[in-house]
């Protein structure tokens, strides 16, 4: 429900939105856009593992059975780690417009890293992606190279809050936060720098972006945030939040799909330990980052001795 109605009030806000030249929804031949994009990829025989066996989706890209069952299996794991980041205390607080100033500013500072290297990350990845080697990383790169523009835009649309919230970009800039909301920041950079393109893609793009995007939605689902803005800044300070409502809604699930094309339906069981382990450390961070923001005691951080070992299907 809450994708409806940010939807609505995006294409409300800012008409329909635009990605590549195209409408974000349809393209020309009238499939929806990632579709269409996988659809004039073709498979290129695999080079890697000789006995991964390929993926390629059919079936809805925002349906999670559309997917190989070991990758549902990690979603699900990782499910209840999500939630802790959407509903934090903090993200109601917002919604409810109930939040003080000083844990708001804590929130801008202390993410801006992650919203301004967030280029820089894709970027990482992209180098991974090699042209003409298979056709995850075709999907890869072309899902890469199109959307390191627009991150450039969302860190313009941050310091628009950020600005209609009181601070400037010297504040930002200086990071008098503590050292721990840097955390995010830091693994999102190493995980994109030192792994593979599989396991960063899906600690960076499905679950920073996944959990980005509910949480937008949480707050925009009601006006009352927005209304704590005057009027003839409103649309601004809220351009991050609405967009993010609209952009981040297909985007994770891509990546998804990227992740199980590189992967296949039966990977080796380490590398499932790896994708769910890199996601569930995104989505820690995240909620380490709020937990400091709102200036509660932050919640232990999970421990896992040993991944369990999925039966890989």
């Amino acid at each position: 429900m809450f994708r409806e109605m940010c939807a609505s009030a995006y294409r409300k806000c800012f008409g329909s939105p635009k990605l590549g030249g195209h409408h974000d929804g349809e393209l020309k031949s009238g499939l929806p856009a990632w579709d269409a994009a996988a659809h004039h990829l073709k498979p290129i025989p695999v080079r890697d593992h000789p006995m991964k066996a390929d993926f390629t989706r059919t079936g809805e890209l925002k349906n999670i059975t559309s997917y190989p069952q070991w990758l549902q299996d990690v979603v699900k794991d990782c499910e209840e780690a999500k939630q802790k980041v959407v509903y934090h205390p903090l993200c109601k607080a917002m919604k409810d417009a109930t939040l003080d100033m000083e844990s708001t500013h804590r929130f801008l500072i202390g993410f801006f890293p992650v919203i301004e290297q967030f280029p820089q990350f894709m970027a990482s990845n992209l180098m991974k992606a090699r042209f003409g080697h298979s056709h995850g990383e075709g999907m890869a790169r072309s899902y890469l190279i199109q959307n390191i523009r627009v991150e450039n835009m969302h860190a313009k649309h941050w310091l628009q809050w950020a600005g209609a919230s009181g601070l400037e970009l010297d504040d930002l800039l200086s990071q008098e936060v503590p050292s721990e909301m840097h955390a995010l920041a830091h693994w999102c950079g190493h995980v994109s720098l030192t792994d593979e393109l599989a396991v960063a893609v899906a600690a960076t793009n499905y679950a920073v972006e996944g959990a980005t995007g509910d949480f937008s939605c949480f707050v925009c689902s009601e006006e009352t945030y927005a209304l704590t803005f005057p009027e003839p800044i409103r649309k601004s300070a809220m351009r991050w939040l609405k967009v993010h409502a609209h952009y981040d809604d297909e985007h994770p699930w891509m990546a998804l799909d990227i992740v199980a094309t590189l992967l296949g339906t039966n990977p080796p069981v380490e590398t499932i330990n790896k994708i769910r382990a890199a996601i569930r450390k995104s989505y820690d961070y995240m909620r380490m980052t709020l937990d400091y923001a709102y200036g509660t005691p932050p919640e232990p951080l999970t421990i896992r001795a040993v991944e369990e070992e999925p039966v890989a299907a």
